[in-house]
């Protein structure tokens, strides 16, 4: 029976699929999201011989053998990823043009040739020239690197099926279409034909493929939300683009943690890993400034140290200005209003600015303890003592709550070099067995203010 074809509105945002054009998405509640786009739906077949009986296992039954992981010889990506790529996995790596996505992947593809294992770079946006020239900065490729430049989803699948590499790379699924599909590369229609059939191919060959996203203005991978559904990993490559350091960060893992990041760093040659993060983060702290203090943020398993600066000073305006870099803006107010109701420093006609150096974001509540003296310090133009330290967080009545694996933040302290920590009191039984470090417990803000820093 011939295909029928239709027009259909798609929202952008969410995938969500209408026969008639609306304001209002009602998946994600978004404005003027849908646009109209033609598709081709084969008629359905009544013929039996389609059918065919699923076959059901109990849960028991199921093997519980660990997946089989590959080493990219990229620790930090490694750990991301949950210990190693998982051979059938599709993987999305979504950040902003210009930060590092397609080096990084050359990278794997050239250490993953290097080890004799078939590797297969699809290029929609490059030639192969264009990619010649990258790769010359990143060194020596094996005969096992394999290049494509194409966009038409036909022909990338017959050559996967023709060359059955290990690993496949397509850079980027926004130049992918399906010739069957009458909208342009890119729509909602075509990114979600691209996945499903790439995903088809990765669990059907049992090889794994790395997709290329691009994002939207927000942060987002661009396309239909259902892209991120579709896929087993969804990572994001942040950093400003002329800072040298970059963040790897999982939000979907269905191998592993979400929890953990890999730092690198942009070089000539590269991008480089950045094993120790902490002492990377401090390089160039000043000595003996106010408002300055280190704090600690766990992302995952690993403890990441961060100085936290602040800059408090008399206003010019009616409106104090309040200004953050680095975290969450709100959340600066309201400790302010902490430190004002508390202990009575009058911030409202200051001006206050906050800002995590490095330019890394941090959101962890652990850090309140630092942000509230660092702004203390400034105000009073007070500087702390450079080997003290202060992780907690602080609650509306200005009480200092604990922080999760506390014991782990200030060993790295003290692995640093520092010698006293600032911790909450509630915290001191799990700090029995720490030496080396002197503890200051607190309880509350006014525990903070009496300190001699």
């Amino acid at each position: 029976m011939p295909a029928k074809s239709k027009s259909v509105f798609f929202c952008n945002n969410c995938g969500y699929e209408s026969a008639k054009w609306m304001g209002q998405c009602p998946g994600c509640r978004q404005w003027n999201t849908f646009t109209e786009e033609k598709v081709i739906r084969p008629a359905k077949s009544t013929s039996s011989s389609a059918r065919r009986n699923a076959e059901v296992v109990t849960l028991n039954s199921v093997s519980e053998q660990q997946e089989d992981r590959r080493t990219t010889h990229i620790d930090e990506l490694d750990r991301v990823l949950g210990g190693g790529l998982v051979a059938g996995s599709l993987t999305l790596v979504g950040g902003d043009p210009g930060i590092g996505k397609s080096t990084l992947l050359l990278q794997v593809c050239r250490l993953i040739a290097g080890d004799g294992a078939k590797v297969l770079y699809i290029s929609g946006e490059e030639s192969v020239r264009q990619i010649k020239l990258r790769a010359r900065r990143i060194g020596n490729f094996t005969d096992n690197m394999l290049l494509l430049c194409e966009n038409t989803l036909s022909v990338i699948e017959e050559t996967i099926k023709a060359q059955k590499p290990e690993v496949v790379v397509i850079d980027s699924i926004q130049t992918m279409y399906d010739e069957e599909i009458s909208s342009a590369p890119g729509s909602v229609s075509q990114v979600r034909e691209a996945t499903n059939i790439l995903m088809q191919i990765a669990k059907g060959l049992n090889i794994s493929i790395f997709i290329v996203g691009h994002v939207t203005k927000e942060g987002t991978v661009a396309g239909p939300r259902v892209l991120e559904h579709m896929v087993d990993t969804v990572l994001y490559f942040e950093g400003e683009r002329h800072a040298s350091y970059r963040i790897l960060r999982s939000v979907k893992n269905r191998f592993g943690s979400t929890n953990e990041i890999g730092v690198f760093k942009m070089e000539e040659n590269g991008l480089s890993e950045v094993r120790n993060p902490s002492e990377y983060m401090l390089l160039g702290k000043p000595v003996g400034a106010p408002g300055s203090i280190v704090s600690c943020s766990m992302e995952g398993t690993r403890p990441i140290l961060i100085e936290i600066q602040a800059l408090v000073c008399q206003t010019n305006f009616g409106i104090p200005r309040r200004q953050c870099t680095g975290t969450d803006f709100n959340r600066v107010n309201l400790l302010m209003a902490v430190l004002e109701k508390r202990l009575g420093m009058q911030l409202g006609n200051c001006d206050a600015y906050v800002n995590i150096a490095g330019g890394i974001k941090i959101n962890e509540p652990a850090i309140d303890l630092g942000i509230a003296m660092a702004v203390i310090s400034s105000f009073k133009n007070k500087p702390i003592d450079d080997k003290i330290v202060a992780v907690g967080e602080i609650g509306l009545s200005g009480e200092i709550r604990s922080a999760g694996m506390i014991a782990t933040r200030v060993n790295e302290f003290k692995k640093l070099g520092f010698e006293t920590a600032i911790v909450p009191k509630v915290c001191m039984d799990d700090l029995k067995d720490v030496q080396g470090i002197r503890i200051v417990p607190v309880s509350n803000v006014q525990d903070i203010s009496a300190l001699e820093i």
